[in-house]
């Protein structure tokens, strides 16, 4: 990806700032696994993306350190998440190294289902300053893990002795984050809640975050499977948490998580502006833009007549956390 791109403006890579300290760097959008709960419907056998993102390491870093520069050089934590897997990104250490010496960067995380993971890298990760790895591990059972992930070469004994590794030859912090897909892996969460305390996860941050499965507009639905009500949720993690007596609900304090002043948005929504096509779309259908004052990236939507290189105008449609999505207007 060209550095003449701006890195905010589009929800599959660059920065997000959602007004707090922690920074949301997304510098590529590839994983090898096709989970099927999957909410932004990543993986090779994902059928509604057609573009895939890598930000050059050196662009990425000298834009965090301009944000951080914006927000406050002081306690920021940068978190390395993607719409895919950090892992796929081949200057991962490089990016943890650089990010660990901005001033103010005081955390660097990342999330990863760890697929491709192997000791070395985390070895490397390590010296390089990593925090913490969130890592999601769904279903101890091997056959449900891989029905889960979607990808018959998953390995989840694998995956138990990286986390293992993470704990006991490392200097970073585990938590274990699985997706409870309801009806599917209700019997697995007792399971991996049990092997993350066994580990020895946790020692800095909480151990577990288990997430909530959601059934996301463009994300992968899981047949049959409705999302549970948030009140049961919390209510199911509550009597885990009496009954292994380890913190289940979290919150933005659990991870030094408060307020910082968001970048300001510069595009009202309906508000009509000047783009110039740069590329195809993250997803089918959609075209990626800049704007003509090279300020902000966009996704344009049911663009897939417009062709790259045209210069057209845009209604805003969104414009949260300077996330933009835009119509053309021909």
């Amino acid at each position: 990806m060209s550095d003449s791109i701006p890195l905010i403006g589009c929800i599959a890579f660059g920065l997000i700032d959602r007004g707090t300290n922690l920074i949301q760097v997304r510098p590529s959008s590839t994983c090898p696994l096709s989970c099927i709960f999957c909410s932004t419907n990543a993986g090779p056998k994902s059928k509604v993306r057609q573009t895939e993102y890598r930000v050059p390491v050196d662009y990425v870093v000298e834009e965090f350190r301009k944000l951080v520069a914006f927000k406050g050089a002081h306690g920021i934590e940068a978190h390395i998440d993607t719409v895919g897997d950090p892992i796929t990104y081949p200057d991962l250490v490089d990016l943890v190294q650089a990010l660990t010496q901005i001033e103010g960067v005081e955390v660097v995380s990342m999330q990863t289902h760890g697929s491709v993971l192997n000791e070395r890298l985390l070895d490397e990760l390590s010296e390089a300053g990593l925090t913490r790895i969130n890592f999601s591990i769904d279903a101890l059972d091997p056959e449900l893990a891989k029905k889960l992930s979607d990808t018959e070469w998953y390995d989840v004994e694998r995956i138990k002795n990286l986390m293992q590794y993470v704990v006991s030859n490392t200097k970073i912090d585990l938590l274990v984050a699985p997706v409870w897909v309801p009806t599917l892996n209700d019997q697995e969460i007792p399971k991996i809640i049990e092997f993350s305390l066994s580990i020895g996860a946790g020692k800095r941050f909480p151990p577990l975050g288990i997430q909530r499965y959601e059934a996301h507009k463009h994300g992968r639905k899981v047949k049959g499977v409705r999302p549970i009500p948030w009140r049961e949720f919390y209510r199911q993690l509550k009597v885990w948490e009496e009954a292994y007596k380890v913190k289940l609900v979290l919150n933005v304090k659990d991870f030094n998580i408060h307020r910082r002043p968001m970048l300001p948005i510069p595009y009202r929504r309906f508000e009509k502006v000047k783009v110039e096509v740069v590329g195809p779309g993250w997803l089918r259908k959609e075209k990626l833009a800049v704007t003509v004052r090279r300020d902000r990236s966009l996704t344009l939507i049911d663009a897939e007549e417009v062709p790259i290189g045209a210069r057209l105008r845009a209604r805003i449609l969104s414009n949260k956390h300077n996330i933009l999505i835009a119509e053309p207007l021909w």
